[in-house]
């Protein structure tokens, strides 16, 4: 302690022995701010003339005749005898403490820049661990949360077969859940909880996802995949499957069907997929989906033939009547006429039986819009397009109708969220 008081003594008398006419601020290293130093000071006392300038030259680096030094800054540290003692350069430790500070600041500061927070945030980012209530993952898991589904629907979402084909599975006794034979296509699973085998393969956990693709499907192509004879517009899937895993790593691949069909002799837009839900939807007369038609006609064309298209005629005991029936004028060089015809019941052979009846001869037809979405006009033939969600919602697909509630029925909370995330 006296060594201690000794060497504050003298630190104090040497700063007291300096006259300042203005006020100085000296920074020090925080770990000597508890020390008795007061880089401040005013004093009325001159020393003499040697005595102040070895102090200037000791504190501020002024340097005497014939010699040059930097600015220094007095520290107290304990020299090699242990004892303490007045230093012009502060203890190594310190220096590398604020180096090593300095360095850790700067680099907080620059994560922050770029994640685009400020400091505060990009100190506290690191330590945000955000926990949700059990009534908001509750309120998920009864709102968005995957439920579970029927075993048949399971199935033919993990492309094991067709639903008709997987209730066939079923009923044969070839499906067992939790080791258990089941034979009720009804039956509700989980294939992330339930542990599902097909003659003996294990179901994977996770199912394909869902894909639309709008197909400009050639002639010469049927929309089934039974007939081996005939050439199927799936067979045109075939480099889009052999890149799946490339794309989808982990990820079964998906059955893929047509929505509806079109004549063998028919080319155009077909929409292809594999979720079920969409395709009834979609196929189904209630969804009341225009479906405009291009026909080409081999011979001339008068008005009475549009008169009479434009009347209908009768196709499985019920009167078809198209939307709109339009005259088109030749396109290039083709001497063919063409006819727009819209419809929307979409019956079989509906738009060859309406040509047919006003006595015309067809030589081709094609699809070129379904509800909203048209086909590109630079789709070739035999390409297809991945749709996004607006061309869905043009398909009449909403996330209310891939829930199976509509905004009238829902609730109106929920019915108020679901716009909301369709925005």
């Amino acid at each position: 302690m006296a060594a201690i008081a000794a060497a504050a003594a003298a630190a104090t008398a040497a700063l007291s022995a300096l006259s300042l006419t203005r006020r100085t601020t000296l920074p020090l290293h925080p770990s000597l701010r508890s020390l008795p130093l007061r880089p401040r000071c005013s004093v009325a006392s001159t020393p003499p003339s040697d005595t102040k300038s070895e102090l200037r030259s000791l504190f501020f680096g002024e340097a005497k005749p014939g010699h040059s030094g930097p600015a220094t800054i007095p520290c107290i540290v304990r020299g090699p005898d242990g004892n303490l003692t007045v230093s012009t350069q502060p203890p190594a430790r310190a220096i590398q403490e604020a180096m090593i500070g300095t360095t850790q600041r700067k680099t907080k500061e620059k994560e922050g820049k770029t994640m685009g927070m400020g400091k505060a945030a990009a100190v506290g980012e690191r330590r945000k661990v955000v926990v949700q209530s059990k009534a908001a993952r509750r309120f998920y898991n009864e709102n968005f949360a995957a439920p579970a589904q029927r075993l048949s629907k399971v199935l033919a979402a993990a492309g094991v077969a067709s639903r008709r084909s997987s209730e066939e599975l079923i009923f044969e006794g070839h499906v067992t859940v939790n080791n258990i034979v089941c034979k009720e296509p009804q039956t509700k699973v989980d294939p992330v909880k339930d542990v599902i085998y097909v003659k003996g393969k294990r179901l994977p956990k996770k199912l394909p996802p869902r894909v639309y693709l709008a197909l400009n499907k050639p002639k010469g192509y049927i929309c089934s995949s039974g007939e081996k004879e005939s050439k199927s517009v799936l067979d045109l899937f075939e480099d889009y499957l052999k890149t799946w895993d490339r794309r989808h790593h982990g990820r079964p691949k998906p059955r893929l069907f047509t929505v509806g069909r079109l004549d063998v002799g028919t080319s155009g837009l077909i929409i292809v997929t594999n979720d079920g839900d969409f395709a009834q939807k979609i196929s189904h007369p209630s969804s009341n989906l225009t479906k405009e038609y291009i026909a080409t006609i081999q011979g001339d064309v008068h008005k009475r033939h549009l008169v009479t298209i434009s009347e209908g005629t009768m196709i499985d005991g019920r009167h078809c009547k198209p939307d709109v029936v339009e005259f088109l004028p030749r396109l290039g060089d083709n001497p063919r006429h063409r006819i727009r015809i819209a419809v929307h019941e979409g019956r079989n052979h509906e738009v060859r039986e309406l040509v047919k009846n006003a006595g015309l001869q067809m030589h081709s037809l094609k699809r070129i819009r379904i509800g909203s979405f048209r086909l590109p006009s630079d789709l070739g033939l035999g390409k297809h397009i991945e749709l996004k969600q607006d061309d869905l919602k043009k398909l009449g697909w909403t996330r209310a109708a891939r829930k199976g509630v509509s905004d009238q029925v829902c609730s109106e909370p929920l019915a108020s969220l679901l716009h909301h995330m369709e925005k």
